[in-house]
């Protein structure tokens, strides 16, 4: 819903700028909760009062754990740009682009990671990351659209996965509430890399 909201991570032109809350025109009934709205295009909107009270459950769990703790899988194309601004900003390890499998799950590989929790920008085409998470006992956040099934998702947030801007602006969301949360910064002006770089356009 975008009428009357109190938003609180970012400004609410913000959320609407970016499309942060537009979905696709199919939708699951795992989503169902979190949409607002079908536009008469037939687009699913998501409820943004949602989206931001599951990106601050999101940074506060986060926050629990070191940057070395966390793993972000961003297969996406259209997500690079943002998380990697997010892993400057964090120091959060990040992966853009392929995934390699195994890379949780086999420690004989050079890469191996040890980590306590998962994001993903997309369960389905983050699902090798997901699978090898699940394998290990690992909780994963996931950003979701309307389109999405959330098998084996533990925290899911709504949003628009797809956009460059929306993916960008959840990033910085994200970044700077994880950076709030453990006391490194008290406001979003403080955040390291402004909001202006993870949406600007090319």
């Amino acid at each position: 819903m975008v009428e009357e909201q109190e938003v609180h991570l970012t400004d609410l032109d913000n959320y609407l700028k970016a499309g942060l809350h537009i979905g696709t025109k199919f939708k699951t009934k795992y989503m169902a909760p979190f949409i607002y709205k079908i536009r008469s295009d037939g687009l699913a909107v998501l409820n943004v009062k949602k989206i931001d009270e599951r990106l601050a459950v999101a940074a506060k769990f986060l926050a629990q754990y070191n940057p070395n703790e966390i793993l972000v899988a961003c297969r996406r194309e259209n997500g690079w740009a943002g998380a990697k601004l997010f892993k400057k900003m964090t120091k959060i390890d990040t992966q853009a682009g392929r995934y390699r499998p195994g890379l949780l799950t086999n420690a004989s590989l050079e890469d191996f990671k040890e980590i306590k929790v998962l994001l993903v920008t997309d369960p389905r085409p983050d699902k090798n990351a997901v699978v090898d998470a699940v394998k290990m006992g690992i909780p994963v956040i996931a950003c979701c659209d309307t389109n999405n099934e959330i098998n084996y998702i533990d925290l899911v947030i709504p949003c628009n996965n797809k956009g460059k801007k929306s993916l960008g602006l959840m990033f910085w969301i994200l970044g700077k509430e994880y950076l709030k949360n453990r006391g490194l910064i008290k406001t979003d002006a403080e955040a390291p890399i402004p909001v202006e770089e993870f949406i600007k356009e090319d």
